[in-house]
This record gives C-alpha cells, structure tokens and sequence, in this order.
C-alpha cells in the first residue's frame, strides 16, 4: 500500500493558458487522452479544466467553445497537495471539497495529478474502480 502521493500520482502535467479556447483545450485533452488540464499562468496553477467543466459549464448552456475561455469555466484555486503528503490527506481534501483530481505542487510548481482512479488502484487494487482505471480508453 503506498504511504505519500507521490507514490500514486501521475508525474507531469499538462496546462494551458488561462486565455487558451475551450476548443484548444479539448483537442489537447484528446490528444494526451486525458480528462483534465491545468490552467497555468506561467509556472502558476490557477485552475483545473476537465472534460465535464466544458460539456456542463459551457457547451450545455450553448456557450461557443471556439471563443470561451479556459479560465471562464475551470476551477480556480484548485485544492492542491504535495508529494510528500501522505495518501490519506489526499484521500480526505477529495472527500471534503467533492472533487476526483488534484494537483500535485512542489515548491509552486506543478509537478503532477492524483486522480480517484490512482488512488484506488494503490489502495483497492481489486475494486471495479481499480478495474477500471487501469482499463485502456475507448477508440
């Protein structure tokens, strides 16, 4: 069982700008198969963009997605933890503040995510979230 989140995260990140379209954001997002991005204002995480915050926070409410930003939809401030933090801390600020991904930051910088799926597949390997976690995307 891992004990720190860096034992669990995945390392790098992947961000755009603040000012970056939702488009661009989206492509990026399928191009790295991800669900998430963060938006970064240099080295400086403002805010976390997943897939849902475009389809329920602008495309939902017919907001064009060539000319909304990645800022105007995203999550700002996002709750973030350390490497060095144990699981369990990460475990409890996703139960507190509802969320299935955090940032990982190390002295400012971003170093990582750690998402729910991580953290069930160091902690309940066996559980269907595990499973699927680990299961490759659909083409």
């Amino acid at each position: 069982m891992a004990d720190f989140v860096r034992d669990v995260m995945t390392p790098g990140v992947v961000a755009v700008r603040p000012d970056a379209s939702l488009v661009e954001a989206a492509q990026l997002m399928r191009a790295q198969d991800i669900g998430d991005v963060l938006v970064a204002e240099g080295q400086q995480v403002v805010g976390v963009l997943t897939d849902r915050d475009i389809a329920v926070r602008a495309v939902a409410d017919g907001a064009d997605p060539l000319t909304v930003s990645a800022q105007a939809v995203c999550t700002l401030d996002p709750v973030v933890v350390r490497p060095d933090d144990p699981v369990t801390a990460a475990v409890a600020l996703m139960r507190e503040h509802a969320v299935r991904r955090l940032p990982v930051v190390e002295d400012g910088l971003p170093v990582g995510m750690v998402s729910l799926g991580d953290l069930a597949e160091a902690q309940d390997p066996g559980s269907a979230l595990a499973d699927i976690s680990r299961a490759a995307p659909d083409a």
